[in-house]
């Protein structure tokens, strides 16, 4: 057992055993909170703090030290499809999480678990006493709502996420006693647990039973009157399909009334004015070592904007307090940098090392017969590869930062591998040109381009959308032009996120520009470029990942994707950290003889900016596509003083 003294002489402590990882305890005491919440319980409008908090409320290890209340953060976001500028900052709370240096898995809402030694069940102990953002018990009833009326209703659920299925079936969760719940699968799941602390484990805990269910038909019975209320929704599904929208979509965040975990609870809904407010939850189950309630800080508000450069004139004027999300890309630091001492604020680093920063996506499972056939040609795809000149792109648009990849593990991952990670990309049109005439496209039109089987010019239209601060439309424009250069149409159709993701989870695109998670440690439980997965963004087989999941849904893949399928299962099953590297080793192998997609750049680590009286900040920090960080880190975020800088 290990003890961490607090400054004001307090005590806490951790308990570490195989199988058990316990949550730190807090002796009772008088906690103290935000000078809001203490104007409130004066006035007898909020119970006192002791009886807003868990028996055992979880003490999170600030970075620098406990920091002071007041003050509101203020950020940026882009209309319509940036929800996960609020998942990054007030969303992101699961039974579990990574710790703040992405290297190991701690108690978050479960204050303990214990893990069976064949890696098949896995106990969760619940925190007693926790309660929703609205003041109303959270136990294990929760998650059994989302199990049995969620989860295991097709019509709600569809398509189940892999985290949640094992491959002989989904898993089955099993209430113990109010505060105890287990999950099982007939098969082991190594990978549970840190799937778990990644962004979609959070689904076991996001659904309040008490709010959620007057609008399931199983618990209301006259769930129409509230249908026919709402001009946006046709049935009872569609109906609670906008109150309880998943936190990855902007459904969950257009619905305020919605009780969360979150260390702040929206105001309004997202979309519905120019800026979004969120206010400190004050049922928050977390304190500082010295017992202080968080979060430290009172409100986030988020404006509204159009276009980053806006962001970037509020970072310059000293209107944005932190902020890493669409400023962070190369070609802004220079300008950046000019204006920091007007904005008052610093640099911190992200390390943000995904498998691919830039990567081209074309449909495996295209429903346009022709175009399938062509895509599914191994040849054609290494012969666009060859086709791009990705030092270029590099200098252009990152300023020579960055280097030249497929989709793979980065450098200094342990599952790097040079081969994976530079077949194919050397620049050269004659390979090119050689390719694509093995992949049987050898007739040209009167402009040079291509012809598909069907005799006419083989053209792929890809879809893109300005996120992430990466440049895609101006990488597309760049590949579009490599690739004409050797006689295939790319067409470019801009969109925007929500409409992209719509289009690739309904596997309605030929292709799309994006980046792909796997990197790093987010190989094993995001491998998103290297097997078919159903996801919200990387879908470039949309059909095969759903078969995947659940052999009744979707299309049957050809064997070599089976093959793949089969060698991740392995490494889910295998039970320890070197069995797991080995296998997922030949899983990455496996992928490295398919190319399913055109890595063109990985970059170095991105940056973000903070004001500079702003403490507890993570620096670097670390990202990936399922790490959805800062949060839950950001409920310790202070201002020196209590408020942001003028």
């Amino acid at each position: 057992m290990q003890h961490i003294k607090s400054k004001k002489g307090r005590w806490s402590f951790r308990l570490a055993s195989a199988g058990v990882v316990a949550a730190l305890c807090f002796p009772a005491f008088a906690f103290e909170e935000a000078p809001m919440l203490k104007e409130m319980v004066d006035a007898g409008t909020l119970p006192p703090v002791a009886e807003r908090m868990p028996n055992e409320p979880m003490v999170m290890e600030v970075i620098e030290q406990p920091g002071e209340y007041g003050g509101t953060l203020r950020r940026a976001i882009l209309g319509g499809g940036d929800q996960h500028n609020l998942v990054r900052t007030i969303g992101s709370e699961n039974l579990v999480r990574w710790d703040a240096t992405w290297s190991e898995v701690k108690p978050n809402i479960a204050e303990s678990w214990e893990v069976s030694p064949d890696a098949k069940t896995f106990t969760f102990k619940l925190r007693e006493g926790m309660r929703w953002s609205d003041g109303e018990p959270f136990n294990a009833d929760d998650i059994m709502f989302w199990y049995e009326d969620v989860f295991s209703n097709r019509e709600l659920t569809p398509t189940w996420d892999s985290n949640y299925v094992g491959p002989n079936g989904p898993v089955v969760v099993t209430k113990i006693d109010d505060y105890t719940v287990k999950f099982s699968f007939d098969t082991p799941n190594g990978l549970f647990i840190q799937n778990m602390a990644y962004g979609f484990g959070y689904y076991p805990t996001a659904y309040a039973k008490h709010y959620l269910k007057q609008f399931h038909i199983k618990y209301n019975p006259d769930v129409q009157k509230l249908v026919d209320a709402e001009p946006a929704a046709s049935d009872w599904v569609q109906l609670f399909g906008l109150k309880a929208g998943a936190m990855d979509t902007p459904l969950f965040w257009q619905n305020p009334d919605r009780p969360t975990l979150h260390a702040w609870h929206l105001n309004n809904a997202y979309g519905s004015t120019d800026r979004v407010v969120a206010e400190r939850n004050p049922y928050y189950w977390k304190v500082d070592s010295e017992g202080q309630q968080l979060p430290y800080i009172d409100k986030i508000t988020y404006d509204q904007v159009e276009d980053v450069e806006t962001i970037l004139l509020k970072v310059f004027n000293g209107e944005i307090d932190y902020m890493n999300r669409h400023v962070g890309r190369p070609s802004y630091r220079a300008v950046l940098t000019d204006n920091m001492e007007r904005g008052k604020y610093h640099f911190f680093d992200t390390n943000d090392l995904p498998a691919s920063t830039v990567n081209l996506m074309m449909n495996l499972t295209n429903t346009d017969p022709v175009k399938r056939e062509v895509v599914n040609n191994k040849n054609f795809r290494i012969g666009i590869s060859y086709a791009m000149n990705r030092q270029e792109i590099i200098d252009l648009l990152y300023f020579g930062s960055g280097h030249a990849a497929q989709a793979s593990p980065q450098p200094g991952s342990v599952l790097y591998d040079e081969e994976f990670s530079k077949e194919y990309t050397e620049y050269d049109p004659d390979k090119a040109n050689e390719y694509l005439d093995k992949a049987g496209l050898t007739e040209r039109d009167s402009e040079g381009f291509r012809l598909g089987p069907d005799g006419k010019r083989f053209t792929l239209t890809f879809m893109v959308a300005d996120v992430f601060g990466v440049q895609f439309p101006d990488a597309m424009e760049l590949a579009t032009a490599y690739a004409a250069d050797v006689g295939i149409d790319f067409q470019v159709r801009a969109t925007d996120r929500s409409r992209l993701i719509e289009m690739t989870t309904n596997n309605e695109q030929d292709a799309y520009i994006w980046n792909c998670g796997g990197g790093q440690a987010d190989a094993y439980t995001q491998p998103m470029c290297y097997l078919p997965q159903p996801s919200n963004s990387v879908n470039w087989a949309r059909l095969w990942a759903e078969w995947g999941v659940d052999h009744t849904k979707g299309e049957e893949p050809p064997e070599n994707v089976k093959a793949i399928f089969d060698a991740y299962d392995e490494v889910k099953a295998a039970a320890t950290p070197e069995e797991q590297k080995a296998k997922m080793k030949h899983v990455l192998d496996l992928a490295k003889a398919e190319l399913f997609t055109v890595g063109l750049v990985q970059n170095e680590p991105a940056f973000g900016i903070a004001r500079n009286n702003m403490r507890n900040i993570p620096d670097p920090l670390p990202i990936a596509g399922q790490l959805w960080y800062p949060a839950p880190y950001t409920a310790q975020f202070y201002f020196e003083g209590g408020k942001a800088l003028p």
